[in-house]
């Protein structure tokens, strides 16, 4: 297996509300099949599907989906003061501020929203590992040059 993340499915309870959500934080739909919700990303794809259509696939039932699963989702962004304008952007679309934004203790910024079903993600600055110039890519050392060689 080659070491990368193709897509990540979020199972929602109301496929057009969470679509608005998304929306609402600036994101562009990619066309998809009826369904679905597919968002590109830089490297990957954010797909929502249905709870209960992703349990149906899974052959369990609904009720073993959701709640907290020990997974976050993570956003960094390019300036510290960002971090506080994304939650706000969250918060204003539907989503919670879990953690508001606040220095933390590597160094970095950041804070923690979930959308309207309870996934949560983190909004991080992260001054040790800067955003390539051209298409805002993380890696986890940063990015040396605007080309992305180190």
């Amino acid at each position: 297996m080659e070491q990368r993340i193709s897509l990540i499915t979020l199972a929602v309870a109301d496929l057009t509300l969470a679509a608005d959500f998304y929306e609402a934080l600036g994101w562009t739909r990619t066309p998809s099949p009826d369904g679905v919700v597919a968002f590109d990303m830089v490297g990957q794809t954010l797909g929502l599907y249905s709870a209960s259509g992703l349990a149906k696939e899974l052959g369990i039932d609904v009720a073993g989906i959701g709640g907290f699963s020990g997974v976050t989702l993570a956003h960094n962004v390019r300036e510290k003061g960002e971090v506080a304008q994304v939650l706000a952007d969250a918060e204003r679309a539907g989503g919670k501020v879990l953690k508001p934004a606040q220095d933390v203790f590597w160094g970095g910024h950041h804070g923690y929203f979930s959308d309207l079903d309870g996934h949560v993600w983190e909004v991080a600055y992260n001054p040790f590992s800067p955003l390539r110039d051209t298409d805002g890519a993380f890696r986890w050392n940063g990015y040396g040059t605007s080309d992305g060689t180190p």
